[in-house]
């Protein structure tokens, strides 16, 4: 090989490139701490704004003279501001008008008398609470229910008119303030009388009472047994339940029931 192909041979070869180093990339900026201080210098400064602003809005009203408030717009008293003399005071309410004077003398006094020609069922005056819950079907839960209710006192009065024909009132009263009472069991009375089967309908009002309602049953007939006509009314006043249940062999016209639940209403 000549000197000038040696020559051009070397000047095709081109030099070893270098080898490139990888340089580490840059570290990344978390400003995450940077946003939290700043919020945090901005919150301690609006406290120390806050506090501040309390303590000179208290300083700027505690220089200022007090302002007196407006006069309050309430009418007269209606009771006079020192007592009547005597012998000017208003006269307490008769008997007859206030009706709870009525409810707390001798509840038998209010019962409604036997008819002309009746005679006593054996029943007349105070009744026990356990003789009065030994009338119902289940009578250990009819004590328990009543004692629950506040029971206070009884008083019946019963009689026979003729051969088989008995009427029996009850007045159950309640202690004042009972969660449940007198209306509490008369509405539970009626709901019993109007699920019967042998109810003809749900009852009909009692002229003068919000709720009271009285009930006339049809015959109910079974083998070997006289026919059995049945006649019923239940009324609440005040804190007393009226109970009015009316039997007989012959049928019960709805005046007579109706007209015993208005007289012994009204005598209360």
């Amino acid at each position: 090989m000549g000197i000038e192909e040696s020559i051009q041979n070397t000047d095709t070869k081109s030099p070893p490139e270098p080898e490139t180093a990888t340089e580490p990339a840059p570290p990344v900026q978390r400003p995450r701490r940077r946003i939290l201080r700043t919020v945090g210098l901005i919150a301690v400064a609006a406290v120390i704004g806050l506090v501040g602003g309390t303590a000179v809005g208290y300083g700027i009203q505690a220089d200022r003279e007090p302002t007196a408030l407006p006069p309050l717009n309430q009418p007269g008293l209606a009771y006079p501001s020192k007592p009547l003399p005597k012998g000017q005071e208003p006269e307490p309410p008769s008997a007859k008008d206030d009706h709870q004077a009525k409810a707390q003398g001798d509840l038998r006094k209010l019962l409604v008398p036997m008819p002309a020609g009746a005679r006593s069922a054996g029943e007349d005056g105070w009744q026990s609470l356990d003789a009065y819950a030994d009338s119902y079907t289940r009578p250990e839960s009819a004590l328990e229910d009543e004692l629950d209710s506040g029971i206070r006192r009884i008083a019946s009065r019963a009689w026979l008119v003729g051969e088989y024909k008995r009427v029996e009132v009850d007045l159950v009263q309640y202690r004042p303030g009972s969660t449940l009472g007198a209306v509490d069991h008369v509405m539970q009375q009626q709901r019993i009388a109007t699920r019967e089967d042998k109810s003809a309908s749900l009852g009909q009002p009692v002229k003068g009472s919000s709720d009271g309602r009285y009930f006339v049953y049809p015959v109910r007939r079974e083998a070997g047994y006289l026919d059995m006509y049945e006649a019923r009314a239940f009324i609440a006043r005040g804190d007393i339940a009226i109970t009015i249940l009316m039997s007989d062999t012959h049928k019960i016209a709805e005046s007579e029931i109706r007209s015993l639940a208005e007289r012994q209403l009204g005598r209360l």
